[in-house]
């Protein structure tokens, strides 16, 4: 797949880097979202990493086992909860399959995640994947930004997101191909700064709906974050919900 996997560095240094996404204000709406869609049944998550919403979802009571393509992201999991309580299979989100498929009432994909496949047909495979492994009935839900393109002027291909002392984060585009590039320089606590980039592949709220169409599925719901605000022409990101037939 076209994926970037991601190495050991970044494993251990993620959940540090990423520390705001574990704050409870962020954390707690994601995991009551789930918890109430889940209904008791058994969850899926894709690309789960190191676990920042499976862990806790599990701690709800909610049965949660996930996919993971980087081995060390999965390493960085393992050493919170073992095996025998939320299992995670190695694989790609678009075409691997998991013990139980066809009855997850709960398929979900966070952060963004979706935009790591770099092509439509990848995209499009895993909402397939995704629907393959729900229970009649059961829904797949995926948060992802919308594309900021309302910022970029003219002849300009480069956004800022953040720009603060520890850090200058901004996405370049190409567009003929939906594509972005995240640049990240963060600053080291020598005082140096480190580099890093990121691609993904950034789609429309209307492709995800024809994606899921493809795949099966029918839109249900569609909030401009976990707290269920409503979704509106001013919304940065969106949190979907689409259910596969009964």
């Amino acid at each position: 797949m076209s994926s970037e996997v991601w190495g050991q560095e970044t494993a251990e240094r993620y959940d540090a880097e990423d520390s705001g996404m574990f704050a409870p204000e962020v954390l707690g709406p994601t995991v009551d979202f789930l918890t109430a869609l889940a209904g008791g049944g058994p969850a899926l998550e894709l690309a789960i990493g190191t676990g920042r919403v499976g862990v806790p979802l599990r701690g709800r009571g909610v049965p949660v086992s996930g996919i993971e393509l980087s081995e060390p992201m999965a390493e960085q999991l393992r050493s919170k909860v073992d095996e025998g309580t939320l299992p995670v299979t190695i694989g790609d989100m678009a075409t691997t399959v998991v013990e139980g498929y066809g009855t997850f009432t709960l398929v979900y994909l966070v952060y963004n995640t979706i935009s790591n496949l770099l092509t439509q047909d990848e995209q499009v495979a895993c909402f397939e994947n995704a629907a393959r492994h729900l229970a009649p009935g059961g829904r797949f839900v995926v948060e992802v930004g919308v594309p900021p393109l309302r910022r970029l002027p003219p002849t300009q291909s480069a956004v800022p997101f953040d720009v603060s002392d520890e850090h200058v984060g901004f996405d370049t585009f190409e567009l003929a191909e939906q594509r972005l590039v995240s640049h990240h320089f963060t600053r080291r606590p020598d005082g140096s700064w480190r580099r890093g980039a990121g691609r993904f592949r950034y789609a429309w709220p209307a492709e995800l709906d024809l994606m899921a169409r493809i795949a099966g599925m029918t839109l249900e719901a569609r909030y401009a974050g976990w707290d269920r605000r409503p979704f509106t022409d001013e919304s940065t990101q969106h949190v979907s919900v689409w259910r596969r037939p009964t």
